[in-house]
């Protein structure tokens, strides 16, 4: 694979990138000539222990001698630019050969396991796992994708020319990206977050999922029309429905972009219909299809002529039904595959592509809960309230049967919190109730934050009937995690809200949060508190005859979550529940790893067949024994101990404040979400967004999140003499092979001598140091456990592909570093310095792909 990857992408970039000195702009053939040379003078300086000023400076004398800081500064914007673009030509030579160096029909894909099944007389129960089994992939809003929408659809294109060799449209393609902005003039809203997300919906998961399920159902013999399991897979949307944090999203928001969804999964059927209209002209079968066609185009367009309109995906279905029985009866069957495929997209997707999630932090529904009280019941009540215990004021929020008008509220927040709830019906009503089934709460640490959002949910939408809604605690500090069972094992025993679990089928969705998991306990404590938060509820689950369903807040780095999914969900092992897969995909994690239907497929498989391999193949690779626990266990708390230190430094948060590039996160224009929950000037670590907080160490190549108190824990070990332990463990478990794997990745995409020169700094030379001694530690430690010379030995392709990326990106983090510490040195502020610190991070952060 290595040989292929340098054949088909190392020296594919050479060429191609050559391309970009022809092109006919001002200035380019002097910055690319410049480029390679400030290019080689970084990786020499950085050998040669210069700091970022000196590599800068110096390149100024020599060639630039005679010009300003103006023009010099500008230079560097130029190169910025260039660099740019030479990412995203990067990013689509990869995605031209992905199937080159990912074998798509090997292991990890349902083709390979379906044989595999077969050879070992298992196709029955891989069937029937199949039949309850389900894959749902999230997308978010959050911003970690720099490209504007744009940059995304010459991405796509360029990927089509590189594909076909095709050097006319490539250089066509390179001068359009010559005159594209990379970057948003103003910051989009939530609603045009969403709309930029429902282009992948309707040209890459509309297509993939389809293709999967066809193929899957064609392998196992299975007729189209007999399958029974329509959600196997299904998409997530958290945009216009999250608010947590983000004052943007209001509940008027939210209606457009459930309107949104619907209309671009009507216009994906439109297409189709025509499409099996066009081949289904029998008689008893046409009649049926227009009519379906006509219909389609009144739900989408409005009925001008007074023509009939569907309501539901159900009155679309009858009538397509109707047509299958037409040529079933009258036309032997002929052609009756094209419809029954066109029906199957029907039960997938129905009128609402994809199932929205409302979320909002618990401490806005206590807030809430306090007005509602006051409203109700007068300051006395409230009074009492707070000086009862839970059971209390459990009791009190039950035993409240209607609620205040809304309008009467004197809180505008209240009153928007108050609407949000409400539009749930809206969606429910007009797309379905796969719509928007589910309100997940932030911040969860109660059997009281679940009721207090039941309650409200159940006075506001079920109007004496029943709730079709599902009610998800999503756990994420530490100390949240480990008293996870105990709150669901509470809210079990509570009759009132058992009572609706009965009518939703006994089933709970719980969400799992890695990334203010990895921010508040570090990368072992995090990654392990989750999987054991795993085993004990699904302990308490079993016990009570409730099937527990995980959702995973998984970002794309690794610190986040991400790293290996097929691997992290091959490893959980028969103490976790596996009835479904859900997972968070956002910003680059879409776009690489699900922006074009190849790749979409192929870790959409990888995904599936993870939880169906588990069940039927489990191996003690997948079971840790008690002994295993404990050694992780043990490793968790050193590493915990030595990321609470580090947390706990005097400079850890002024360093985040004043050094890194945090506070420009808020600056470029790719979210609607602010940096941090909390308003005002002061910065507190708890307030921070796990993904400003991951970025920021990404961007300053230093990586935090991703292997801090990893190599403190071998090291521990090794000093007791129990280094064989730790190795045997890496060889015996696929979670802790994971684990020390996308810590790797971390490790890989760090460059500490970009910024040895804080070492020298009188404030915080000592956290440096601090920081940098871990980063060794645990460069060398994991590669002592894993039998590795080098980082990734056994990954080469994502070992290859790094190493060019951060090559390519060298001078950008050299440009960043220059500004920053020209900055620190002389105490001012710089507004052309500053410029180019925001103008790097795009480049930066884009290169990573899944941002470390």
């Amino acid at each position: 694979m290595a040989n292929i990857y340098e054949t088909e992408v190392a020296k594919r970039f050479t060429i191609y990138n050559s391309l970009f000195l022809d092109l006919p702009f001002d200035q380019i053939y002097r910055t690319g000539t410049l480029l390679p040379i400030l290019s080689e003078a970084c990786q020499s300086g950085f050998q040669k222990n210069k700091t970022p000023k000196e590599i800068i400076r110096q390149f100024f004398e020599e060639l630039m001698a005679d010009k300003s800081d103006e023009e010099r500064h500008d230079l560097l914007f130029k190169m910025v630019q260039y660099i740019e673009r030479q990412v995203v030509l990067f990013d689509s030579i990869e995605d031209a050969s992905f199937e080159k160096f990912n074998d798509i029909k090997g292991k990890g894909t349902m083709t390979a396991l379906i044989a595999r099944a077969e050879n070992d007389h298992k196709k029955e129960e891989l069937i029937e796992k199949l039949k309850t089994f389900s894959v749902r992939l999230t997308l978010t809003a959050h911003p970690t994708q720099f490209y504007p929408g744009n940059v995304l659809a010459i991405i796509t294109d360029l990927e089509q020319a590189i594909r076909k060799n095709d050097l006319g449209d490539v250089d066509l393609l390179l001068r359009q990206l010559g005159k594209t902005a990379f970057i948003n003039k103003e910051k989009p809203s939530p609603y045009e977050e969403a709309v930029s997300l429902t282009w992948f919906l309707e040209y890459v998961f509309y297509p993939s999922i389809s293709d999967i399920m066809i193929r899957i159902l064609n392998q196992l013999n299975i007729p189209l029309h007999d399958w029974e399991n329509p959600n196997l897979l299904k998409v997530g949307f958290w945009p216009g429905g999250d608010r947590d944090g983000n004052p943007f999203v209001t509940h008027e928001i939210t209606k457009k972009v459930a309107d949104k969804l619907q209309n671009s999964i009507l216009k994906c059927y439109y297409r189709d219909i025509r499409k099996v209209r066009r081949r289904l002209t029998f008689h008893d079968v046409e009649t049926h299809l227009i009519k379906a066609e006509k219909g389609i185009y009144n739900t989408l367009f409005g009925n001008e002529e007074g023509g009939e309109i569907f309501k539901s995906k159900d009155e679309l279905l009858e009538v397509l039904y109707a047509a299958r029985k037409g040529i079933v009866e009258k036309h032997g069957g002929l052609s009756l595959e094209l419809l029954d495929e066109f029906i199957l997209k029907v039960r997938v997707f129905g009128f609402h592509f994809a199932s929205m999630d409302v979320r909002q932090d618990s401490r806005k529904h206590d807030d809430l809960w306090d007005a509602l009280i006051t409203k109700n019941d007068g300051e006395a009540a409230l009074e009492a309230y707070h000086q009862g215990d839970e059971a209390a004021k459990i009791q009190k929020i039950l035993s409240v049967e209607q609620l205040p008008e809304i309008s009467a509220m004197e809180d505008p927040f209240h009153r928007e919190m108050l609407e949000s709830i409400s539009s749930i019906a809206y969606i429910q009503k007009h797309n379905g109730p796969m719509g928007c089934h589910r309100y997940i709460i932030s911040n969860n640490q109660s059997l009281l934050h679940v009721l207090e959002v039941f309650q409200l949910n159940k006075l506001l939408l079920s109007n004496g009937g029943d709730l079709l809604l599902d009610i998800v605690p999503l756990f994420e500090t530490i100390d949240d995690l480990a008293a996870a069972h105990g709150v669901m094992e509470a809210l079990y025993n509570n009759e009132i809200y058992r009572e609706h679990l009965r009518k939703r089928g006994n089933k709970q969705s719980i969400m799992l949060g890695f990334s203010d998991g990895t921010k508040d306990g570090g990368y072992i404590r995090a990654n392990w508190s989750i999987l054991r938060a795993k085993e004990e509820l699904t302990k308490v689950a079993r016990q009570d005859g409730i099937d527990v369903v995980f959702f995973d807040g998984r970002g794309g780095p690794p610190a986040r979550g991400g790293g290996n999914t097929h691997n992290f969900y091959a490893s959980l092992g028969p103490n976790v529940e596996n009835r479904e897969i859900q997972i968070t995909i956002q910003g680059q994690t879409i776009s690489a790893n699900y922006g074009k239907p190849v790749s979409c497929s192929y870790n959409l498989e990888q995904l599936l067949s993870a939880g169906m391999e588990s069940h039927l193949y489990p191996s003690s690779e997948n079971s840790l024994t008690e002994k295993q626990k404990a050694l992780i266990d043990e490793m968790a708390d050193i590493s915990y101990k030595a990321y609470k230190e580090l947390k706990n430094h005097p400079q850890f948060v002024p360093y985040l404040e004043k050094v890194t590039p945090l506070k420009f996160f808020g600056m470029t224009n790719i979210g609607s979400r602010p940096v941090k929950r909390s308003k005002g000037g002061s910065m507190k670590f708890e307030d921070l967004r796990a993904i400003p907080f991951v970025g920021a160490w990404a961007q300053m190549k230093q990586n935090i999140p991703g292997f801090f108190g990893v190599g403190k824990a071998i090291e521990d070990l090794e000093k007791q003499g129990r280094l064989g332990e730790v190795q045997q463990l890496y060889k015996d478990s696929l979670f802790f092979r994971s684990l020390l794997g996308n810590s790797m990745q971390s490790l890989a995409k760090a460059f500490y001598p970009a910024t040895a020169y804080l070492k020298e700094d009188p404030i915080y030379g000592g956290f440096w140091e601090l920081m940098y001694g871990e980063y060794q530690r645990s460069y060398d430690k994991i590669l002592t456990v894993a039998g590795m010379s080098a980082l990734l030995e056994d990954s080469p392709v994502s070992k290859e592909s790094i190493a060019i990326r951060e090559r390519i990106v060298l001078p950008l983090i050299t440009i960043q570093q220059y500004a920053i510490q020209t900055i620190l040195d002389s105490g001012k502020e710089d507004r052309a310095l500053q410029n180019l610190i925001l103008r790097t991070m795009f480049g930066i952060i884009n290169a990573a792909r899944n941002a470390a």
